[in-house]
């Protein structure tokens, strides 16, 4: 009891010292250097507050993106730029990606896949030799990652307009031969369709108003999309318009031939499919095949000897 007493007395001088401390005149308690602390920032300048307010993408990701460009800039060529953009005009130019963001985009995709392949590698414990060639796997795939993304997204696009262009023929087959011109018929196409086609149509028809003339309008839709349906269907229509011939008639003859392409397109791929089908088939389910039909007797066999 006498020590628990004495520790007890302890306890409450040590509380009587803090608190005389901490109310000792001439010093700032903790909650007093809070509050002032909080009071020079309601009183500081305009200029600071608004810096200490910007959203986090403002103060760190467009300062990053920014370096990263700077060094994006530096690896790659000098007609990278030009490239990507006309990768860019074939992808659809897609919302929110221009050429600054893909060049700093390869940058900040190499540092992520650098990252993650060295984490990998520690989790797993290869060889220091294993580890290293992971890491710069990691860097290069991560470095061309935006490329590929565009590569695929001007395929997909591509394969859309190739499907598209025999539907939108005969619109404007029809369109014409119930007495509408050229430029209305597509204008009908761009407004009643949807997808890359009509996109590329309305956009066609805008360079159109802005003072192009029909047949550079139309080579630049071929430019655009470089598929060869559309670079044939732009050529007859270039002729066309050039040499005086009807365009009811070229539409209906461009109409018939896309489809015969399209037929044959799909007779394509279907030829195709027994030799895609023959990895899975061998490496996936065949051994299951195997391990069924052949299990038992293997059992069987080792029971027996």
């Amino acid at each position: 009891m006498a020590v628990l007493a004495v520790l007890g007395l302890l306890l409450l001088l040590v509380a009587a010292a803090l608190l005389h401390l901490a109310l000792r005149p001439g010093e700032v308690s903790g909650v007093g250097r809070s509050l002032a602390m909080l009071q020079a920032m309601t009183e500081a300048p305009g200029e600071l507050r608004a810096e200490a307010e910007q959203p986090f993408a403002d103060r760190v990701l467009a300062p990053m993106r920014a370096r990263a460009l700077r060094i994006g800039r530096r690896l790659t060529g000098a007609d990278y730029a030009e490239r990507v953009r006309h990768r860019l005009d074939l992808a659809g130019n897609p919302a929110g990606l221009s050429v600054d963001r893909i060049v700093s985009g390869k940058v900040i995709c190499a540092l992520a896949g650098l990252i993650v392949a060295v984490m990998v590698t520690l989790l797993l414990g290869p060889a220091l030799l294993t580890g290293v060639l992971v890491a710069l796997l990691g860097l290069v795939a991560g470095f061309f990652a935006p490329d590929l993304y565009l590569y695929q997204k001007a395929y997909d696009r591509a394969e859309q307009l190739r499907r598209g262009l025999p539907d939108a023929i005969d619109l404007m087959t029809i369109s014409v031969e119930a007495g509408l011109g050229f430029d209305a018929a597509v204008q009908q196409v761009a407004r009643h369709t949807t997808g890359p086609l009509a996109e590329e149509l309305a956009r066609m028809l805008r360079e159109m108003q802005l003072g192009k003339s029909r047949s550079e309008a139309l080579r630049g839709l071929a430019d655009r999309s470089r598929i060869e349906e559309v670079t044939s269907f732009v050529g007859a229509m270039v002729q066309a318009d050039s040499l005086g011939i009807p365009i009811a008639q070229v539409l209906r003859v461009q109409s018939g031939e896309q489809r015969v392409r399209r037929r044959q397109a799909a007779e394509r791929r279907a030829q195709q499919v027994p030799v895609k089908i023959t990895i899975p088939l061998v490496f996936c389910i065949l051994p299951c095949l195997f391990v069924i039909i052949l299990g038992p007797a293997a059992l069987q066999i080792m029971d027996h000897f």
